[in-house]
């Protein structure tokens, strides 16, 4: 058992996780969030967080798992391509075992009680750099979560892992309710629209029940770049409905009933992909480590953001048990880090090359999974585990090899 203090500035998926999990070990935790239970749960959707089953099982492992029985599952990956006046490609693969999605207002409200029922200290604040100096001082270690402003300036960004400065799509995210479910079993649907952008959608839980997220990728400057005009919730479903309408008849047939889960049940907006190195240096020279999305954010085309959340917690905390009574200095942040990095670089490259025009050899395997049924189950699978992507989706000799392999 420990009694070491451990801060952590950000209660989302990635700083809540980390924090119960830590408690449970023995530690000392404090979480510093800048906004209360009530109004997470009243706000606006965060994200749209489907969590594929390594992700999941992370939280069951600390006990974090309450909605396991009455979210919906996400039983597949279905790939479309449109094509002139139909569907040029379209393939489904299983998962080995469902995705879930809970929305971040219905599961953070219920962490942040489990987090104190479990003996840990809340402080509802809008921390700055002061005040950080201040945690930093009082804790064997300081993590950073979450953070806007000064405190994200702190963290470097890596030039050689980032290689966006700007936002590569323009975002938006629909909440509904009444969309007419898919036939067989359910699936992320995703469509990508060459030159325009991509949509998925999939289905999850809100604080009103079962609901399906609708999830919009824009080329920036293209027809789905066309969020900055809506000025209300119903212009926001009616845009996503006149999307579906132009691009994916498919899709908006699905929609003809679909109404808003409520009126926070929208969001839109961009952001450049980023990874940062991972120390950050206060004025005094203290440390903090830096941890998930506040320094390895990825653009959602790839729906891997909270899984690297989830992953990302379950490594840091793994290294702070394993670290026993040694001090939490730069080496060990460097090296914790660098042990999750291990892992996201695959997901980063993954998500990266997503968002590039796609080059011949990914055109060609997308297309071969709709003739070759295990290619479109190891694609579905690799959402859970993006390292099996690699070599040879990245590679285009990697890629002929595999897809040779399979055919023979």
């Amino acid at each position: 058992m420990s009694n070491r203090k451990i801060t952590i500035l950000g209660g989302g998926q990635a700083g809540l996780q980390l924090a119960c999990g830590l408690l449970q070990k023995g530690f000392d935790v404090k979480v510093v969030q800048n906004r209360t239970a009530d109004d997470i749960r009243t706000g606006k959707v965060m994200s749209s967080q489907c969590m594929f089953h390594t992700a999941l099982q992370n939280e069951r492992d600390i006990g974090l798992d309450f909605w396991g029985e009455e979210c919906p599952t996400v039983d597949s990956i279905n790939f479309v391509v449109p094509g002139s006046g139909g569907k040029a490609i379209d393939w489904n693969g299983l998962l080995d075992r469902p995705a879930q999605s809970v929305d971040q207002r219905t599961k953070i409200p219920v962490w942040l009680k489990e987090f104190e029922r479990r003996g840990g200290s809340l402080e509802i604040k809008d921390a700055g750099i002061a005040d950080l100096e201040a945690y930093a001082a009082a804790s064997d270690l300081t993590i950073v979560a979450a953070g806007k402003g000064d405190i994200a300036k702190m963290f470097e960004r890596d030039t050689e892992k980032s290689p966006f400065d700007r936002p590569q799509r323009a975002l938006a995210l629909t909440y509904v309710h009444g969309m007419t479910p898919r036939p067989d079993h359910s699936a992320v649907n995703f469509n990508l629209i060459p030159g325009v952008g991509e949509y998925f959608v999939f289905p999850a839980l809100t604080n009103s029940g079962a609901c399906e997220i609708m999830v919009f990728e824009g080329v920036p400057g293209g027809p789905m770049d066309c969020w900055k005009d809506v000025a209300s919730p119903q212009e926001h479903l009616a845009r996503s409905k006149e999307i579906l309408s132009t691009f994916l008849p498919w899709e908006a047939e699905r929609c003809r009933n679909v109404e808003l889960t409520d009126a926070n049940g929208i969001l839109s907006g961009a952001f450049p992909p980023t990874v940062r190195k991972p120390i950050g240096r206060l004025p005094s020279g203290k440390v903090v480590l830096g941890l998930a999305d506040a320094v390895c954010l990825n653009d959602p085309i790839t729906g891997q953001g909270s899984n690297n959340a989830s992953k990302a917690a379950r490594v840091y905390m793994d290294a702070i048990v394993d670290h026993g009574d040694r001090p939490f200095d730069e080496a060990f942040m460097q090296a914790t880090f660098d042990k999750y990095w291990d892992y996201a670089q695959f997901v980063v490259g993954w998500t990266n090359a997503m968002l590039q025009p796609p080059p011949p050899h990914v055109l060609n395997i997308m297309g071969s999974a709709q003739a070759m049924p295990a290619l479109s189950l190891r694609i579905a699978n690799a959402f859970d585990n993006p390292p099996d992507l690699f070599p040879w989706f990245a590679v285009p000799e990697e890629a002929d090899r595999y897809l040779q392999q399979l055919a023979a």
